[in-house]
């Protein structure tokens, strides 16, 4: 059974009485439900144009500090691909020499600008050589991946990470102000 409750005893502080500098009570009346969900309404997504705007300025100025981050080599902003200090050791090793594959977008070029040669010959050639010259590029993709495998192995032993070999044969064939991260070491210095 539910019990009634006690009457309020007369030593309780009325309303408006302050006890040791603080309201006995709040001193006003408990808003309905109607003037509380009034209160609390209000848009999911601010639809004002300065809204927008400052969003965007904002998504902006995280997308240029992530992508200065990355260029930069910023652990916090590289991709997982890129994360560890194996891949960074990599990603040194390989800026640090010439690879044929920096080469391959020019030659490219250079076929295409041949083929509108109005001679047969000319044509094959360069076909032939562009042929001759991604074969010589897989090759030194190969060889690149070996020699980074053979030495990630000397340097880790077995703690080291799979697909190293794959991801210095990538960045090799990369041109080298396209890389990103961007190069950290100059050409000739090896990482040690």
């Amino acid at each position: 059974m539910a019990k009634t409750p006690d009457a309020p005893s007369s030593d309780a502080p009325s309303e408006g009485t302050v006890l040791n500098g603080v309201p006995a009570n709040k001193g006003r009346a408990t808003p309905t439900r109607a003037e509380q969900e009034a209160a609390r309404k209000r848009p999911l997504v601010p639809d004002t144009k300065e809204a927008k705007a400052r969003a965007k300025a904002d998504l902006a100025a995280q997308r240029d500090k992530a992508r200065a981050g990355m260029a930069a080599g910023d652990e916090r902003y590289l991709t997982a691909r890129d994360k560890g200090p194996q891949r960074r050791w990599v990603r040194d090793w390989v800026d640090s020499g010439w690879h044929l594959g920096e080469a391959v977008m020019p030659a490219m070029v250079l076929v295409i600008v041949l083929t509108f040669i109005p001679v047969a010959a000319i044509t094959y050639y360069s076909f032939m050589g562009l042929w001759l010259f991604i074969f010589l590029v897989i090759g030194d993709m190969i060889w690149t991946s070996v020699r980074v495998k053979r030495l990630a192995k000397a340097k880790w032993g077995d703690k080291t990470e799979k697909g190293l070999g794959w991801y210095a044969a990538m960045r090799s064939i990369q041109m080298r102000f396209l890389r990103l991260p961007k190069p950290q070491v100059s050409r000739g210095k090896r990482p040690a």
